[in-house]
């Protein structure tokens, strides 16, 4: 029996990356998988056609209250209910803060951190009758702070602390909140770097290699399994030892 049999599960910013990975190993793992994207249709559509059967695509701006609400009636009612939400859909607006905007800030605090609220609020009525798991994802960069992204940072940071909060509000009516906190991913955004800025994160990172996407994937799972049906609240950093 796979870890996610019988489970439902919604991943936002599911296209590319780590919320590609998350799709692919939570199909994988057994469960029906919905995900949205907001522009990428193309590697939407080619994931649903990877993997077949019991995986839908939805377009969504998570940062839009009424269309979360609407995304999750759909959802749900598509699907067949909901177990598991995963909030990984996020954007950076890199600058340092002398030079950043409020265009920059408010992009990325409605992105990163209003879009988990929209998506928790909507959600957690319909799941906490069964109970669930909620995984937000963090970062490294919302624990220790990051030149250059002030922006970011404070979005996942909130994100910490309002997930602890869910953790307390709703562990009575056995729905779960947790936190996953990657490190340094080798991801498009990695990819783009030049060698130099990378052989310095290395030099930072004890196991000395960036992590994958698919280990970001595997903690998930866990998290969204009844292997850990007595985790709630917490933060777990996946970072090669950085933190």
């Amino acid at each position: 029996m796979a870890l996610l049999d019988g489970k439902i599960a919604l991943i936002t910013g599911g296209s590319r990356g780590i919320g590609a990975a998350l799709v692919r190993a939570f199909h994988g793992a057994g469960a029906k998988v919905a995900f949205t994207y907001r522009s990428s249709a193309g590697p939407a559509e080619a994931l649903v056609g990877e993997l077949g059967e019991n995986v839908r695509a939805y377009q969504s701006d998570a940062s839009d209250y009424a269309g979360a609400e609407q995304l999750i009636k759909t959802v749900t009612e598509e699907m067949g209910g909901l177990n598991v939400l995963v909030n990984n859909a996020g954007i950076t607006r890199d600058t340092l803060m002398l030079r950043m905007n409020e265009e920059q800030w408010d992009s990325v605090l409605d992105n990163n951190l209003k879009s988990v609220f929209n998506l928790t609020k909507h959600a957690m009525r319909g799941m906490m009758r069964g109970g669930g798991s909620i995984i937000n994802m963090s970062s490294i960069v919302g624990i220790q702070g990051n030149a250059g992204q002030a922006n970011y940072a404070a979005s996942k940071a909130g994100i910490i602390g309002f997930s602890k909060s869910i953790a307390k509000e709703m562990g009575s009516r056995n729905l779960r909140c947790n936190v996953i906190a990657p490190g340094f991913i080798e991801t498009d955004m990695t990819d783009e770097l030049p060698e130099q800025v990378k052989q310095s994160y290395l030099a930072t990172i004890p196991l000395k290699r960036l992590g994958r996407p698919e280990e970001i994937a595997d903690a998930c799972i866990f998290l969204a399994s009844d292997m850990s049906s007595y985790v709630n609240g917490q933060v777990l950093s996946v970072d090669g030892g950085l933190s």
